[in-house]
């Protein structure tokens, strides 16, 4: 073989160049961008599982449910269900209202894996890189034609390396990697009135998650206050089928639909500051308005977090009525009292982040058009686009390219090595790092603070785990079991696993029956004091 040969691009390579090129322009950058937004997305993900920093609470949990669809059953998981003491017949349509999961059961017909989400998700994310584009090229509709493409690249850019998706690629799969390009779909649908495609997009987003249905109930307000300007009367109609029809949907969902897939009424009811349920906080707040600014401002980190979604993007979604939609999203958390809702740590800033680059745009194009305001048009869409680009390196970028960060410590190496040694179609609690790695081929719970008498028990003796509170309590229930019918078969690195040989009762073993109350966890005392780590 001649070094000419050698050297001669690989048939594909050739054939995606030649793809690429022969695509219009415009089309060419959408592709590019929409590449760079997947390929990011994918990589961070695969970067937390190849380190071993995805747990089986969330990762594990969706993988067990969506592995029901691809079964044609229900979204059962028992690492949530038993950590949670949700009786049996439960499954996580009565945790969260999400049947669009379903649409992911494909995914596990070509590759049984947790993995699989991940992919997931990246392909949703990147599926909103058009729809951006969309939004600016029609926001900057008056610009001339280089304006316009500079704002469309710029914006497709900054949606798919945004410091939102970025963090919520760092937690491997959430409900959101729907919302965000559904939310694009509707917003981009309803600029271009298109209505009843966003009223479908509408629909989607209500089997998405329940409260989704009250970021509907604005967008159809935001219609209403559009129709009533330029005198549309199908925007107007469709805008108050949503402005009712999302609200309602999201109380059928919460009374109805998640009781009668085993959920809890008012499991997720996180606002005692304001009534024990929504009834009495409506009451409450109805004879004491003062009620919402305590709430809201109650803790350091709730205005903290509004100043930093208000100032990295320089206010300027407030220039829009769009940012209407984001408010009951951004309502809910800063009215919580959970800790976890507060910071940027977690994945909930991607529900809001269609809405605030969209409301940007429509900002930005307005001043566009005013030749007084064009150079402050050019000056803020530059700076808001630096400014998430800067966001986007230390919350995500910069650790794709820190080998170390692609690797576990010993601890995690060692509970891969132990989940190896356990027999396919065992029954097993582990530890929560592990638990992924088991969900495909064993019946796999949470090891937590209750005993439940499974054939393997993995878990570590020198590292808190979460639920525990401390490394001690694990070695606790180490002890324990090797007392009760347990034989330690592997132990390295802090990580032991045990194997039940003996038919001694366990003291406190407990497994979810009918008459079990679910129980929420506690959340550490840490927590809820850092706005970038939670």
């Amino acid at each position: 073989m001649t070094l000419q040969s050698d050297l001669r691009p690989a048939p594909a390579v050739v054939i995606r160049s030649r793809v690429v090129a022969v695509l219009p322009p415009a089309r060419r950058r959408t592709l590019l961008l929409t590449l760079l937004c997947f390929a990011v997305s994918l990589a961070i993900g695969l970067q937390k599982w190849s380190a071993v920093q995805l747990g089986g609470f969330d990762l594990g949990i969706f993988d067990q449910g969506v592995r029901g669809y691809a079964h044609f059953g229900l979204p059962t998981s028992a690492l949530k269900s038993f950590h949670h003491e949700f009786p049996p017949g439960f499954s996580l349509l009565g945790d969260h209202f999400s049947p669009v999961l379903a649409l992911l059961a494909p995914l596990y017909w070509l590759w049984d894996d947790p993995r699989s989400l991940i992919l997931g998700q990246a392909l949703l994310f990147a599926a909103g890189v058009p729809l951006i584009r969309r939004i600016a090229a029609r926001s900057f509709a008056a610009a001339d034609a280089r304006t316009t493409r500079r704002a469309t690249d710029l914006a497709g850019l900054v949606y798919g390396l945004g410091w939102p998706l970025l963090i919520a690629a760092r937690g491997g799969f959430h409900e959101v990697a729907f919302a965000v390009p559904l939310t694009l779909l509707m917003l981009e649908r309803g600029q271009a009135r298109r209505y009843a495609t966003a009223a479908v997009a509408a629909v989607l987003l209500c089997c998405t998650k329940e409260d989704l249905g009250l970021m509907v109930g604005a967008f159809g307000l935001v219609l209403i206050l559009r129709a009533r300007r330029s005198h549309d009367r199908r925007g107007l109609a469709y805008g108050l089928g949503l402005l009712l029809g999302g609200p309602l949907a999201a109380v059928a969902a919460i009374r109805w639909l998640i009781p009668a897939m085993g959920g809890q009424p008012g499991y997720y009811w996180n606002y005692g500051e304001l009534g024990p349920d929504a009834g009495s906080a409506a009451a409450h707040v109805l004879g004491d308005p003062l009620l919402l600014v305590q709430a809201a401002f109650g803790a350091p980190l709730k205005p903290l977090l509004l100043l930093w979604l208000v100032g990295t993007t320089l206010a300027l979604p407030l220039r829009s009525a769009t940012v209407l939609c984001a408010a009951p999203l951004i309502a809910e958390r800063i009215l919580s009292d959970n800790p976890n809702h507060w910071s940027i740590a977690r994945h909930y800033d991607a529900f809001l982040w269609p809405i605030l680059l969209t409301a940007a745009l429509e900002a930005l194009g307005r001043l566009y058009a005013d030749e007084r305001t064009r150079r402050t048009s050019r000056r803020l869409g530059v700076a808001v686009a630096g400014l998430a680009l800067a966001a986007a390196v230390p919350l995500g970028l910069v650790g794709l390219f820190t080998p170390s960060q692609w690797q576990p410590k010993a601890g995690e190496a060692a509970l891969v090595r132990a989940a190896a040694q356990i027999p396919d179609g065992a029954s097993v609690e582990a530890d929560n790092q592990a638990a992924p790695r088991l969900t495909a081929r064993t019946d796999v719970v949470l090891v937590d603070g209750t005993p439940r008498g499974r054939e393997y028990v993995l878990t570590r003796s020198d590292k808190r785990s979460f639920p525990f509170a401390t490394d001690r309590e694990q070695a606790a229930r180490i002890d324990l079991l090797l007392a009760h019918g347990y034989r330690q078969i592997w132990a390295e690195d802090g990580v032991v696993l045990l194997h039940r040989t003996g038919t001694e009762p366990v003291p406190g073993v407990h497994v979810p029956g009918p008459d079990s109350v679910p129980v929420q966890d506690v959340v550490p005392s840490d927590v809820g004091h850092n706005l970038f780590r939670g």
